[in-house]
């Protein structure tokens, strides 16, 4: 009984393993269709805005050597395959997470450093979903279309702040502001003197 068990075994094994080269081939052309569809869908929605909105954000690519290479890089779209994709945010990564290198001092405030954070964490997330088997392209495009939006948030901070540092202190304000200041107030300690 063993013997006709295990003979029918390897019949059924045998017979699973026969793999029919039609059905594979259709199976490669599936795939391939869907790479094609993943790579057409992300090469139209790679569209960053690497422009500098205002002059504010102009002027400070001439300053801030990071900022330049950054919207240089997120200018330069890659054309030929899914992997010159994969490479280009890899490289997006790199120079995302440079961004909070050597920030000119008028514009390294929490301001600014939230809006670079929030950058650096959508093209890091636009490099881990590129990089997985199955490519989720819808997200990738949405992602892109977000960097997008912090890019200009970013240049219309850097233009407030600009403005706001434009305004003139009147006659005293200085003296006000100085009188406002806790840090400069005298320290309250307790009297040793008080028994």
């Amino acid at each position: 009984m063993k013997l006709y068990f295990s003979s029918f075994l390897l019949l059924v094994l045998l017979a699973s393993c026969q793999d029919d080269p039609k059905a594979r081939a259709i199976e490669q052309e599936k795939e391939t269709q869907k790479r094609e569809v993943i790579f057409t869908n992300i090469s139209n929605g790679w569209n960053f805005n690497s422009m500098p909105t205002n002059q504010t954000a102009r002027d400070l690519t001439l300053q801030w050597n990071e900022w330049r290479v950054f919207l240089n890089e997120i200018g330069q779209k890659p054309k030929s395959t899914i992997g010159a994709f994969k490479q280009k945010a890899k490289t997006l990564s790199k120079r995302a997470a440079e961004l909070n290198n050597n920030i000119p001092i008028q514009y390294n405030i929490p301001e600014v450093k939230s809006r670079i954070a929030v950058i650096i964490t959508k093209i890091n997330a636009i490099n881990l979903y590129i990089h997985l088997n199955q490519i989720p392209d819808k997200k990738i495009v949405q992602l892109v279309q977000e960097v997008n939006i912090q890019l200009a948030s970013i240049n219309a901070q850097l233009d407030e702040i600009k403005r706001i540092k434009e305004i003139k202190i009147e006659d005293g304000e200085g003296d006000m502001l100085r009188m406002l200041d806790t840090t400069r107030a005298i320290p309250t300690s307790p009297n040793p003197k008080t028994k």
